[in-house]
C-alpha cells in the first residue's frame, strides 16, 4: 500500500499583509466589498483562519484602522519635525488630517469603525481613544510652540486643538461622503481662513477699531 501523501503546510501570511490587503480592498471596492471569504482568497487563507486571528469583523476593521493610523502617524511626526514656521507645519498637519477626496479609504474605514463603536467594549474604546489622542497631542504641542514663538495669538492650546479637530472632523465627513460644496480643496480654503481669523496675531477680522480724532 503506497504511503499517504504528506500534507504541505502553507504558513499564514504576516498579519500586516492581511491588514494591507483589507485596506486595498476598501480602496478598490468599498466596505461592502470587504468580506472574510473574499479577504481570505486575497491572502491565501480561509475565512475560518481569519476569524481565528481576528475573532470578528469588527476586530478586523479596528486592527486595519490602527495599522493605517500607524502609517499616518509616522508621516505626521516626520512633517512636524521639518523646518519651517509653526503655521506652515499646521497647514501640513491639516492637509494630512483631511480626506484625499470622496470615498477616501482611511476615512471610510474610520467612519465605519466609529459607527460600530456604540456597542464596543472598554478595550476597543480605549484603542479608539488612543488613535484620537495621538493626533490631539501633536496638535497641542504645535499650537503651544506657535504661541511661544509669537506666531499665533495667545490661546489655550488644548482647548483650541479640541475645537479645531472637531471642525476638521465635521468637514472630513462631508468630504468623504461627497456633500456638494465641500471638496477637499474647498475645505482646505475654509480651514485656512479659520486659522487666519482665530490664530493670526493682531486684530481679528471684524474687531472694532477705535478712531481718535484731534480735539
Amino acid at each position: 500500500m503506497p504511503p499517504a501523501p504528506r500534507r504541505t503546510h502553507h504558513p499564514a501570511p504576516p498579519r500586516e499583509d492581511v491588514l494591507a490587503a483589507a485596506m486595498a480592498t476598501i480602496a478598490a471596492r468599498g466596505l461592502d466589498g470587504l468580506t472574510m471569504a473574499g479577504l481570505g482568497r486575497e491572502v491565501g487563507m480561509s475565512s475560518g483562519h481569519l476569524l481565528y486571528y481576528f475573532r470578528t469583523k469588527d476586530e478586523l476593521l479596528l486592527r486595519t484602522l490602527e495599522w493605517s493610523e500607524d502609517r499616518l502617524g509616522a508621516e505626521r511626526r516626520a512633517l512636524l519635525a521639518e523646518p519651517g514656521t509653526a503655521r506652515e507645519r499646521l497647514d501640513a498637519y491639516i492637509a494630512l488630517y483631511l480626506p484625499a477626496g470622496h470615498r477616501d479609504p482611511h476615512w471610510t474605514l474610520w467612519l465605519e469603525v466609529w459607527g460600530r463603536s456604540q456597542n464596543a467594549d472598554d478595550e476597543a474604546r480605549a484603542r479608539q481613544a488612543a488613535i484620537e489622542g495621538a493626533w490631539h497631542r501633536d496638535l497641542v504641542a504645535l499650537l503651544a510652540e506657535g504661541v511661544s514663538r509669537g506666531e499665533f495669538r495667545p490661546v489655550d492650546a488644548d482647548r483650541f486643538a479640541t475645537r479645531l479637530r472637531a471642525l476638521l472632523d465635521g468637514f472630513s465627513v462631508h468630504v468623504t461622503v461627497g456633500i456638494p460644496g465641500t471638496s477637499r480643496g474647498q475645505v482646505l480654503v475654509q480651514a485656512g481662513e479659520f486659522l487666519d481669523e482665530t490664530l493670526s496675531p493682531g486684530p481679528r477680522p471684524g474687531d472694532a477699531i477705535s478712531v481718535t480724532t484731534a480735539s
